[in-house]
């Protein structure tokens, strides 16, 4: 008997990047000494004045269903983080808390898109977005940003690509994967092309607090008109390292706001009660770890930076924010390694990871060919030991396998 799975369900890709880090992570349960540079989460542990309300709060009790789109309180920390950081002024009503930055880009999805809108997705993009927009029916459609532009889309590419079913336009800054910002003036560009067509902005700034040079503006604050039509996304993951937890939010016109609310609320009721009492300590309480954070960051970036520079065959740009590196591995493919042709950046992947055990994610689920993303969220170690390795694997150091597959069978 055939087991039926639905068209929608095939046609969902799995995320690239956790696959990476999956079988990064079995190949160490193992007692293999893989490197890894492929998670896109912080090393650092969560703060200890949040992890601590958290107990309070089960201590407490709060351990109940809150309301659907997220506490009042959590809403208002939002709302004064907003306003503190950007000067937009926000009502709780205009804000809806998720299960982290990926539910409220879902949500979005889904109250914003008809089956056959089309969303304008720059390229190179984050691997889930293009499902997401799928999963709601929707067309992705992809601008590619050039590296001689670092990986951004110019207004002339965005023009070209609107149509009569254009519904919104994915941004999002500090990227991922490449770690490049747009300018207040890229932005204001992109704002008045959005407003003279009426199309959505989805602006997920995950990585906001992540940036090493210039400044983050949201879009939002470019004018009124705009303001309108743009929905914010964001998180407390990268900025407090709580990948865990599970918190993410989104800022919207009030109308939008609503109709989210009430789809999550049949789809996974509340984010979780503990971790919004501690999101509003996140939010509210002490923020120096951030810039002890930042300060690591810039010390791994630039090493990393500086020693791809080094490697014969290899180059990258120097990111602005977030924690990667996105390296051009062109010149390296379309030859034979250790007997084998590699063509694209995923064999080339394959072959690092099982000749000199470093875990890399391939550019082809970001939407381009010729790159490999490279995660600076470890420690410089990893980072020194990883570089090494691919530097000996490209001088044809490792002759023999050190590792098949069928390993992990």
């Amino acid at each position: 008997m055939e087991l039926k799975i639905s068209k929608k369900a095939s046609a969902v890709s799995p995320s690239p990047t956790l696959a990476i880090d999956s079988k990064f992570k079995q190949m160490k349960q193992q007692g293999i000494p893989v490197v890894g540079f492929g998670a896109g989460e912080p090393d650092f542990n969560t703060p200890e004045n949040i992890k601590r309300a958290a107990v309070d709060a089960i201590n407490n009790n709060i351990t109940k269903y809150t309301p659907a789109s997220g506490t009042q309180e959590l809403k208002a920390a939002v709302c004064s983080k907003l306003k503190r950081d950007t000067g937009l002024e926000y009502t709780p009503a205009n804000i809806v808390i998720s299960n982290g930055g990926k539910h409220s880009l879902t949500n979005t999805f889904m109250c914003i898109c008809d089956p056959g809108d089309e969303v304008i997705l720059p390229a190179p993009y984050w691997v889930s977005y293009p499902e997401m927009i799928k999963m709601a029916d929707a067309v992705p459609v992809i601008i590619e940003g050039s590296e001689d532009n670092n990986f951004k889309f110019t207004a002339e590419q965005l023009k070209e690509a609107i149509t009569p079913k254009t519904r919104a336009l994915v941004l999002n800054t500090p990227s991922n994967p490449t770690g490049m910002v747009y300018t207040k003036e890229e932005l204001s560009e992109i704002a008045e092309i959005a407003v003279a067509n009426n199309i959505y902005v989805v602006f997920d700034e995950i990585y906001e607090k992540l940036i090493y040079e210039g400044q983050h503006t949201n879009i939002a604050t470019l004018g009124d008109d705009i303001r309108d039509l743009t929905i914010i996304v964001n998180g407390l993951a990268k900025t407090y390292a709580m990948t865990g937890w599970r918190i993410g939010y989104a800022a919207a016109n009030k109308k939008l706001a609503k109709a989210m609310g009430n789809i999550q609320s049949h789809a996974t009721s509340n984010p979780n009660s503990i971790a919004q009492y501690a999101a509003v300590e996140a939010l509210n309480g002490e923020q120096s770890f951030i810039d002890d954070m930042k300060k690591t960051y810039i010390e791994r970036r630039d090493y990393m930076v500086e020693r791809i520079n080094s490697i014969d065959g290899l180059s990258c740009r120097m990111p602005h924010g977030a924690f990667y590196v996105f390296m051009n591995v062109k010149e390296v493919l379309n030859k034979e390694h250790y007997g084998r042709m590699i063509n694209t950046a995923h064999e080339l992947c394959e072959d690092i990871l099982d000749r000199a055990l470093v875990a890399l994610v391939p550019s082809e689920g970001f939407g381009v060919d010729g790159y490999v993303r490279l995660s600076y969220a470890t420690s410089m170690d990893t980072i020194k030991t990883g570089l090494d390795r691919i530097e000996k694997y490209l001088q044809g150091g490792y002759d023999e396998l050190v590792y098949t597959d069928n390993e992990l069978d």
